[in-house]
């Protein structure tokens, strides 16, 4: 069977029961978000849209009601999605390659748009995370895009328009790597000054070991928070780097560097956030 295609769909930050919180400090990071999902499942999201891609807010319901799946993990980056048309056909791909996947899952969230309420429909292949090291990992069929990505969402006052990065700590890089080439394909995946970098449509996804990721990020990288393996960081792509500053200067900890911004995983539910043009 043919490889699949990496183009990065979202990623997804657990926030657990913050979801107001979580609200709050995005917003204060200049990320315009949509309004509160709901979705079927029981979760409660917001998002950041951009062009092809976004960030999830992820949490528990306003009731307590917490999805299992997604329970046990604590805050942080916790969620790889991949774009697909055809869930199904995911299934069948990670079936023939052995992997350890999970019946496809359907679910929906109301939308109001124009005064009337119409449902968001996802369709998602998930690869289970009781054998994945490094967090959640699964495709998404979006059964109604226009729903998700509307012009009125996409306008950041950070400047934001694409997730351009996301870093994973483990001390394997190459057996994880693994996972992506029996997804992707053999050449899904390069070796790179000591990572394995895989493109995923607009964006770089980084196999790192944990001393280069605390090497690049020092202080403001994100705890493992009892994981061996764990998704550390993100790239955001953003229209200036000036104006984003200025947008930021309230934040505490945001680091400047040359061609780079860097806001600190305490301030971003354990995910540092590097903005750069």
């Amino acid at each position: 069977m043919p490889a699949l295609s990496p183009v990065l769909d979202h990623v997804v930050i657990d926030v657990r029961d913050r979801i107001d919180e979580a609200m709050r400090r995005f917003s204060a990071l200049g990320f315009q978000l949509t309004p509160r999902g709901r979705h079927t499942l029981g979760s409660v999201n917001h998002l950041a849209m951009f062009a092809t891609d976004y960030l999830e807010l992820l949490g528990f319901g306003e009731s307590g009601a917490a999805r299992l799946e997604i329970a046990r993990f604590p805050a942080g980056l916790n969620g790889l999605v991949f774009k697909t048309t055809d869930a199904d056909l995911v299934h069948r791909h990670a079936q023939a390659a052995a992997l350890p996947v999970l019946p496809v899952q359907a679910f929906s969230r109301p939308v109001a748009l124009d005064g009337a309420t119409r449902d968001a429909r996802f369709r998602t292949t998930r690869l289970d995370p009781d054998k994945i090291t490094i967090g959640r990992v699964y495709f998404c069929e979006h059964q109604t895009p226009d729903l998700v990505w509307r012009p009125e969402w996409q306008a950041h006052p950070n400047g934001a328009s694409a997730i351009s990065r996301v870093v994973v700590a483990t001390h394997d890089p190459q057996r994880t790597a693994e996972l992506f080439r029996d997804l992707f394909g053999s050449d899904a995946v390069a070796d790179r000054d000591g990572r394995q970098v895989m493109t995923a449509g607009p964006a770089q996804v980084e196999l790192a070991p944990p001393d280069i990721v605390a090497a690049e990020f020092g202080e403001d990288a994100a705890g493992p928070a009892g994981r061996a393996d764990y998704m550390a960081a993100l790239g955001i792509r953003v229209r200036s780097l000036d104006e984003a500053a200025q947008r930021l200067r309230a934040v505490p900890g945001v680091r400047s560097e040359p061609q780079r911004l860097v806001v600190p995983a305490a301030a971003a539910f354990n995910t540092t956030i590097v903005f750069s043009e």
